[in-house]
Formats: structure tokens, C-alpha cells, sequence
């Protein structure tokens, strides 16, 4: 009955005969009275600390328990000078004598019988515990109304501190045992009726409490209220289903059973004699929670439903979950958010300890055995010596009860194991760097960096929403550059909160700079770097060296294969080693035979790198091998894609092998898994000696242009290293470079800065006697005279690219060629010479074998056939074209051949399969960019006209004006022609 603990037997408030003059209140505010008069107790620092002194029970408190009690582990500088302020000033309100100074601290003695209320409800308790005992439930009721009486509200409200916080909840739980002892004995003296009510009450403010629920049925069905007796066990199994994921405990559900079959002994009030029995220690070490603990909801419900199965009816022996993650990812403070979260589950208390698994020297678990030992009650001369001992007696105490435990900071299961209850009813929250796979039973949560929203709401929490609002762009560059990793937003909102003349702008601008910015991340003892370095610094040498290296690759993830390269290792021995980091939670596995670093562990890498790496070469060895890799792989592809071609002949040399493709679907799935990979590595080659294999590495990844999946990030990529190269003074290179920058530009039709880079392309091909570039450079020339309408020019480059095919060999690229010359015949009014040239290179498209650029054969003789009147062949030809395409995944191209289709259908007076057509053309877009958008658009609003459709049409070509006019095209003026007379109507 009585739940508050006692210490050891000192002069206590309220054990002298000394009258009254002096009372204190705990049980509600902190007050003091003097008679009826009350005395002014001062601020609510100075009211904790005399709260402190009279929870105390006369024991001297020492001035650094003192200090512990008021502020916890951030004290204030001067926090030991506030304490002697605190106390002299209460001397001075104090009788004399009362508040004394002794051994370095200070105790409250002298007081009188009832000088404070909770030492007065105590002796209440006690005798009413006495009472009941003896079979006197009158004199035992009486005796808890009078203590229960005392309280005044919260318990020492308004009282900052943990210590108060922590006898807060102590004192309020053991207020609630005594109401329920007080109901209990209402309801053995047949007070069924008038219990109800309160019973209501209180089950709806406390309604996971089961203990109120048993007791609310009872009075119910002693009312005769049978079926509300039962509604409220159906509606407590279902709230503990949905709270906590347990049933309700055994002797509820025999109250049901007993209800269900109207036990008679249910309605004979009785009053059992309840024998004393000493109140368990209830340990309450959880540290406090952060105040502005943000977002992981998904996290905390689903820690929440593990440690709520950790019930005795469920089954299972305890509910372990080990969250594992890089250091500074937030374990800690999701562990003690959840376990506050879950207190009231496990009402015996609550244990934790950092088990200071990422340093030099971890917790032993004998050492964590005795602190929980004594913890729990045990006295220091019956705790064991033995780990084994120590580890079986803290099962024993545990047994029968429901406490959580908090194990933070784990080195391995090894270190856990022995720290595990044994039982059910308990639970485990434990953190580690190192996922613990081999912790049997354990619900394993891989803890990741927050979202990009929850990111900016923790740093606005800690910045203020005034700073950020107006400069949330900025607010977001900043939680982008510390990769959404709690630790590191922490330290930069802190820093920014403590400078007022920064602007959140100042901040990124700062963390901007990669080689500085794990340097700005540190504010007072807190450093990203410095946890990092716990990690590394336990790292076997083969684990280390494949950190460092890994490190230096620029892109988003690594495969298995690319890492192999890196390392110069089998895949094999690679996986391992990569898996062995994945433990550590310093690399991350993005998906099966991925891996990816976060990006503040990627800078702190490579730092290691330039640091640590010996010989110095071995960094640029491993980039030189991961180019190789890629360069050898893509060329592979290329090979599948253009059978003929012989560019793959023609490009850098590689060391490493890449990898072997037979089938061209599997071939394509690499290119476009790796697009991403592809292009950092090939902007990782500018400014190094490997400069010539990226641009060729890029030439032989030109698919992911043309297809228009990558066109962006290729033609940023193209434009680096072709800037790269003209620095470097390397013709070859620069021309090489300009012909990738020619082709993605005009797969999105900026056409002149294509002609451009196309004749700066030719010159460079040309002083670096590079007949391969020159070849591409005058087809790319040919194509932009087209586009220009400059069809003899577009002859003359096609007929000197053709040649320059010839004589290299490269059957492909000459069927290509012949293919582009029939447009500029077509273009010039020769038709007939177009389709002879468009069917010349489709012959010699299908004598090379070509695979996706067959399509381009069939498109070219389509756009012939189509010219010249014969629609029912072209369109046969734009369908196989089309199928090819698609198969390739040429996206741009289909859309071109969609567009190729609608115009064939329109001329031959089908406006509605041309309409449809040219909406799947829109949809997919156009080698071509906005003039050709433009071209599709156009064309829509013409079969929408003659559909009768006529304001959709002008809206159309209003739309195709419009990119007509920024881009500078002839087009406009027949589109103008188009709306004339819906302006002038």
C-alpha cells in the first residue's frame, strides 16, 4: 500500500513532540507556513532546492547532489555559488536551526509532528496499512482519505529540475496505489454506488491504468449493471490493443470469465486480510527527453507496439529491439523519447545505462550488472562477484515485475547479452553503431537520416520560425548540406541560434564549401567529425583501407562490382568487407549489392584518405581502376546497342575488365542503373590524368542523352569536362568533349549552340589528327544545316562523314549517314534520290547487324516514303521503327516517331488518329526539345481544326508560338498565319 520508498532511519519531519510552528507542503506547490501565515520560499530554483532538502527525510544532501537536483548535466557556470544564494536566503525566512550546513552540504531538521504533509500521509498510509491488516476497513479508509486529502494539485508543481521531475511522478504514482487501496476497501464495505462514479472519473483520466478498470466492473456489476460491467473489458481490451499491442493482464480477464458466469462470490462483499508487504524499489534512470524532439513518428510507433508485447499474457519471454545507425543519427534520443513515451507500461521502473560501446574502452557488463543491482535495492554486500552470479540474481529481481531497460551505446550482443531480462513483462530498448544481428530475438530498426521536412522543422525548433521563414530556401541548403543528420543540424542551429547577427544565408554559405564544412560542424563539445572518428577508430586495417577508398568515389551509391574495382579485390572478399561496414553503420546498403555513404561520412572518408592512405598513389590507383571498370563495361554496351560501330575501337585503353553482357535488355538496365555513377565519375576525371577515359567514358554512355532520361546531367557533365580539357590544352580531348556537348544539344534543339560546338569540335578533331571525332563532328554538322534548312551544306558534311566511315570501317555510323543524306535530298526536292538513299541505309543497317539504330533506318526511309506521297508504306515503317525504339527505350525517339505518324495520318485525311498520335508525342516529348514540341503542337491544332474542334486548336498554336518566338525559329510566321483569322474575326 505504501509505495514510497524509505532511506535509512534519520531524524525525520515529523518525528519531534515539538509544537507546531513551522509546516511545509510538497504534496501540491512547494509553500511553508508559519502557524496560518505563509513564509515566502523565493524562486522556483530556490523552491527546488528546499523541496530537495525535505523529500530528503533529514539526510545532509551534498552541495553537487544539490546541483545535480537543479539542472541535471548542464549546469550553469556558477551553479555551486547558487546554491549557497538559495540557502542563505532561506536561512533568513527559516526558524533558526532549521536548515543547517554540514559536511559540504545542507539538511532541513528540527522539524515538528506534521510539519510536512507528505510525512504526515505516510504515517496515514502506515496505519491505514495497519489497519486493513487487522481487519478494521473502517478505521483503514478513513486513515487514506486523510491522506489523500493532503494533496494539493500537482505535486510539487511548478518545481524546475529532474530531481523534481522524478519525484513527481514517484509521488503521484503512489497517490494513485492509495486511491486504489481506498476503492478497493469501498468496495468490500459495499459501497458499490457511490464508487462508480469515481471509478469513472478516474478510468478515463488514467485509462491504461487495468487496476481502476477491475475495480470500475466490480462496482458495476455489484450495482447490478452487468452488461457495463462487461462493456468496460471490452472496451479495455481494445484500448490496450490499440495503446500498447498487450491483452489485458490475467486477473482482468478472470473478472470477466468470473462475470460472464455470474460468480456468485462476485456479489458478497469481503474483506481479505492483506498482509504488509515492503514496496519495491521502483528505479526511475531514464535520462530526460529533448524538448524538441522531432518527427520519426513511424519510428516511435513501431517501437512503441515492440515494447508494448512485452506483456506476461502475450507469450513472449521479453520484447527486444536494437536500433542500430551512424553515429550522431539520433538512437539516443529516439530510444529515451520512446521509453518515456512508454513508461506507464512498465510501472516498476525504468533502468539505463550508456554502455560506451563506440569508445576506447567499453562498459563491462559486470561493472553495468552491479549498478542495476544496486539500483533495484540490492545492498552492496549481497551483490555477487561473479558475472554469471550477478547476471542470475538480476534475472531473479526482475522476475514477476515490469521494468524497462535502456542499454545505450552498445559495442556488440556480446556486451547485451547478460544485461537481458529473463523473463516476460520486461523490455529492451538497446542503440548501436553495429546492427546486431546476432542478438536472438532482438527486432532489429535501421535508424536513418530524418526527411528532408522533418530536418527543416528540427532546425527551425531550435533556430526560431521568425529567422527561418524568411529565408527557408537558405534553411533548406543548410539541413541538404549536413545530409539530414540530426547531430550535425543540432550543431548548426545551435550555432546559428547563438550568433543573432547571422543570417541563416551566412550558415550555408559556410557549410557550402565541402572541404570545410565537417570543420563547422562542432559547437562546444559536440563534433560530427569526433563521432565519426569513434566509428573508424575501431575499424580492422582491410575494413579501414575499404572505407577510405570508397570514399573517394563521387556518385550517389556503388555496386558490388564498381567497389571490387575500387578495392582491386574479388567480389567476393569485396562483399564481405562492405557487409562488415554495413554493420558498423558507417556505409549503408541502398539495395541488394548497393552501397552508398551518407555525405558527411563520404567527406570524413575521404579526409581519412588524404590523411591516412599509404602509399599516397593508391587514392588515384583506385579512381584510375573504377574508370576502367566503368569505361570498359560501357563500351560493352555500346558494343549490344550498335553492333558495327567501331568507336569502342577507338577509345581509351583500360586496365581493369568490366563487365561481360550478353543479353541487351540486362546491358541497358546497367547503363541506366549506373547513369548517375556514370557521369560523377566521369566529372571526377576533370583536372586529373584520367581526363581522356571520361570523355571517352562519355561518349560510350551518349544513349543516356539521346534518350532524354539524363540529357541534363550529361550536358552539365559534357560541358565540365570539355572546360577541363581546353584548359588542359588537350585537342583531342576538347574535340572528343565538344562532340558529346553537339549531341546533347541537339537532342534538345538549341541548334545554334550546337553548330557552335560542332565546328569547334571538327577543328580540334582535326590539329589532333582524330579522324573518329572528325567523322562524328561533320554527321553533327549535317544534321544542324537541316535544321537550318541548309540542305547542300547538310549534303556536303554527310557525303565527307560518310567517307570518313568508310574508310574506318565503321559500317554502322555509315548507314547512319546515308540515312541523314536522304533528308538532305529530301529537303533539296529529290524524293525520289531520298527514299534510294533512306532504303540504301537501311540495307546496310540490317548488312551490319544494328540492332536500335535499325529503327533510325526505318524512321529515315518512313520520312522519305512520306514525302513522297506514299503514307500506307511509311507508316509502316514509322510502326517498326517504333517497336525498336521502344524496346531500346529511346523515350525522345519514340515521341519523334509518334509525331512522324500523326503527320502521315493527317495527310492522309484521318485528323483523329492523327490528333491521338500527336498527344502520345507531346506525352513522351521529341529529339528536338521546344521547336520540336512546337512542330507537335502545331500539328495537333491542325487535326483539332479540321475536327471542328477550333478553340482547343488556336490554344495550341498559341502554345507553339510562344516556344517559336523564344527560341527564334521561322516557324512562327506560318503559325501566325494559322491564328490571322481568329484575330481578326
Amino acid at each position: 500500500m505504501d509505495g514510497v520508498p524509505r532511506g535509512q532511519e534519520q531524524p525525520r519531519p515529523g518525528s519531534s513532540t515539538e509544537p507546531v510552528t513551522l509546516r511545509f507542503g510538497v504534496l501540491g506547490p512547494v509553500r511553508a507556513w508559519r502557524d496560518d501565515e505563509p513564509v515566502p520560499t523565493g524562486s522556483p530554483q530556490q523552491r527546488a532546492l528546499l523541496a530537495a532538502l525535505l523529500l530528503h527525510e533529514g539526510r545532509t544532501v551534498t552541495a553537487a547532489e544539490l546541483i545535480d537536483a537543479l539542472w541535471g548535466e548542464e549546469p550553469p557556470s556558477q551553479a555551486l555559488a547558487a546554491v549557497r544564494t538559495y540557502a542563505s536566503r532561506l536561512r533568513k525566512v527559516l526558524d533558526p536551526g532549521i536548515l543547517v550546513s554540514e559536511s559540504g552540504g545542507y539538511a532541513v531538521r528540527g522539524l515538528g509532528e506534521g510539519a510536512l504533509d507528505l510525512a504526515t500521509a505516510q504515517e496515514l498510509a502506515t496505519r491505514a496499512e495497519k489497519s486493513s491488516g487487522a481487519g478494521e476497513l473502517s478505521r483503514a479508509r478513513e486513515a487514506l482519505d486523510r491522506a489523500l486529502a493532503l494533496w494539493d494539485g500537482e505535486t510539487l508543481a511548478g518545481v524546475p529540475g529532474p530531481y523534481a521531475q522524478a519525484q513527481r511522478v514517484r509521488l503521484e504514482e503512489w497517490r494513485l496505489q492509495l486511491l486504489e487501496s481506498r476503492l478497493d476497501m469501498d468496495l468490500a464495505q459495499g459501497c458499490h454506488a457511490a464508487a462508480v462514479s469515481e471509478l469513472t472519473a478516474l478510468t478515463a483520466a488514467h485509462p491504461l491504468r487495468e487496476r481502476l478498470r477491475e475495480l470500475l466492473m466490480l462496482a458495476l456489476y455489484r450495482s447490478g449493471r452487468q452488461a457495463e460491467a462487461l462493456a468496460v473489458y471490452a472496451d479495455t481490451r481494445r484500448l490496450l490493443a490499440d495503446e500498447l499491442g498487450v491483452d489485458p493482464r490475467p486477473g482482468l480477464q478472470e473478472l470477466q470469465r468470473r462475470i460472464l458466469r455470474a460468480d456468485p462470490h462476485l456479489a458478497e462483499p469481503s474483506a481479505p486480510v492483506t498482509e504488509p508487504v515492503a514496496a519495491p524499489v521502483r528505479p526511475a534512470q531514464l535520462p530526460a527527453t529533448v524538448p524538441d524532439f522531432t518527427g520519426r513518428a513511424s519510428f516511435v510507433r513501431e517501437l512503441g507496439g515492440v515494447l508494448a508485447s512485452a506483456s506476461g499474457s502475450g507469450g513472449r519471454v521479453m520484447a527486444v529491439s536494437a536500433l542500430a545507425g551512424i553515429g550522431g543519427v539520433g538512437k539516443t534520443t529516439l530510444a529515451v523519447h520512446v521509453a518515456h513515451q512508454a513508461r506507464t507500461a512498465f510501472p516498476d521502473g525504468q533502468l539505463y545505462v550508456d554502455l560506451q560501446g563506440a569508445g576506447a574502452r567499453a562498459a563491462e557488463p559486470e561493472t553495468v550488472l552491479g549498478s542495476f543491482l544496486r539500483a533495484l535495492g540490492t545492498a552492496d554486500s549481497a551483490i555477487p562477484d561473479s558475472l554469471e552470479e550477478r547476471a542470475a540474481l538480476y534475472r531473479s529481481l526482475l522476475d514477476g515485475r515490469r521494468i524497462l531497460l535502456v542499454l545505450d551505446n552498445a559495442r556488440d550482443a556480446a556486451q547485451v547479452r547478460p544485461l537481458l531480462p529473463g523473463t516476460a513483462g520486461c523490455a529492451a530498448l538497446v542503440t548501436s553503431r553495429v546492427r546486431m544481428v546476432d542478438l536472438a530475438g532482438a527486432h532489429l530498426v535501421d535508424l536513418d537520416v530524418m526527411s528532408p521536412e522533418e530536418a527543416l522543422a528540427l532546425f527551425t525548433r531550435i533556430v526560431g520560425e521568425e529567422r527561418v521563414a524568411s529565408e527557408r530556401q537558405a534553411a533548406l541548403d543548410v539541413v541538404a548540406a549536413c545530409g539530414f543528420l540530426p547531430l550535425a543540424i543540432r550543431i548548426a542551429a545551435s550555432r546559428l541560434a547563438a550568433r543573432r547577427t547571422w543570417t541563416v544565408s551566412v550558415l550555408a554559405a559556410k557549410l557550402a564549401d565541402g572541404r570545410r564544412r565537417l570543420d563547422e560542424l562542432q559547437a562546444g563539445d559536440l563534433a560530427v567529425k569526433a563521432t565519426f572518428e569513434l566509428g573508424y577508430g575501431q575499424l580492422e586495417p582491410s575494413q579501414a583501407r575499404a572505407f577510405r577508398l570508397l570514399g573517394l568515389a563521387d556518385g550517389p551509391d556503388i555496386s558490388l562490382a564498381a567497389a571490387a574495382a575500387v578495392l582491386d579485390l574479388p567480389p567476393q572478399d569485396t562483399e564481405d568487407l562492405l557487409e562488415s561496414l554495413v554493420d558498423t553503420s558507417l556505409l549503408e546498403s541502398a539495395a541488394p549489392g548497393r552501397y552508398r555513404f551518407h555525405d558527411l561520412v563520404r567527406l570524413y572518408a575521404r579526409a581519412c584518405a588524404e590523411r591516412d592512405e599509404q602509399p599516397p598513389s593508391e587514392r588515384e590507383s583506385a579512381l584510375s581502376r573504377l574508370l576502367d571498370f566503368y569505361l570498359a563495361t560501357a563500351a560493352g554496351v555500346y558494343a549490344i546497342e550498335r553492333p558495327g560501330d567501331r568507336l569502342v575501337d577507338d577509345l581509351e585503353p583500360t586496365g581493369y575488365p568490366g563487365l561481360a553482357f550478353t543479353d541487351g535488355s540486362a546491358a541497358l538496365d546497367w547503363l541506366y542503373t549506373e547513369s548517375a555513377n556514370l557521369l560523377a565519375c566521369v566529372r571526377q576525371t576533370a583536372g586529373s590524368v584520367r581526363l581522356r577515359g571520361g570523355i571517352d567514358l562519355l561518349w560510350a554512355s551518349r544513349d543516356l542523352a539521346e534518350s532524354g532520361t539524363n540529357s541534363r546531367q550529361y550536358e552539365v557533365t559534357a560541358v565540365a569536362v570539355r572546360q577541363a580539357a581546353r584548359d588542359a590544352g588537350d585537342a583531342r580531348a576538347e574535340g572528343r568533349a565538344r562532340n558529346t556537348l553537339t549531341g546533347v544539344l541537339l537532342v534538345s534543339g538549341r541548334i545554334e549552340e550546337a553548330e557552335h560546338e560542332a565546328r569547334a569540335a571538327m577543328e580540334r578533331a582535326a590539329s589532333a589528327g582524330d579522324p573518329t571525332a572528325a567523322s562524328w563532328a561533320a554527321q553533327d554538322r549535317g544534321l544542324i544545316a537541316l535544321h537550318q534548312h541548309r540542305y547542300a551544306d547538310g549534303k556536303a558534311f554527310f557525303d565527307q562523314a560518310i567517307e570518313g566511315f568508310r574508310a574506318a570501317g565503321n559500317g554502322l555510323c555509315e548507314a547512319t549517314a546515308l540515312c541523314n543524306l536522304s533528308r538532305a535530298h529530301m529537303g533539296m526536292g529529290n524524293t525520289g534520290k531520298a527514299v534510294e538513299f533512306a532504303q540504301h541505309g537501311l540495307s546496310r543497317h540490317i548488312a551490319v547487324g544494328s540492332t536500335m539504330r535499325l529503327a533510325n533506318g526505318h524512321y529515315a526511309l518512313g520520312v522519305a516514303q512520306a514525302a513522297a506521297g506514299r503514307h500506307t508504306e511509311a507508316l509502316g515503317q514509322f510502326s517498326r521503327a517504333l517497336t525498336i525504339f521502344t524496346e531500346h527505350r529511346q523515350r525522345l525517339w519514340e515521341g519523334t516517331t509518334q509525331f512522324r505518324i500523326a503527320e502521315a495520318h493527317r495527310a492522309d485525311r484521318r485528323p483523329a488518329q492523327a490528333a491521338r498520335h500527336a498527344e502520345q508525342a507531346l506525352a513522351l516529348g521529341c529529339i528536338g526539345g521546344d521547336r520540336m514540341r512546337g512542330n507537335v503542337l502545331t500539328l495537333l491544332g491542325q487535326a483539332l481544326a479540321e475536327l471542328g474542334q477550333a478553340d482547343r486548336a488556336r490554344a495550341c498554336w498559341r502554345e507553339a508560338l510562344g516556344l517559336y518566338e523564344a527560341n527564334g525559329a521561322p516557324e512562327a510566321l506560318s503559325v501566325r498565319s494559322l491564328l490571322a483569322p481568329a484575330a481578326t474575326a
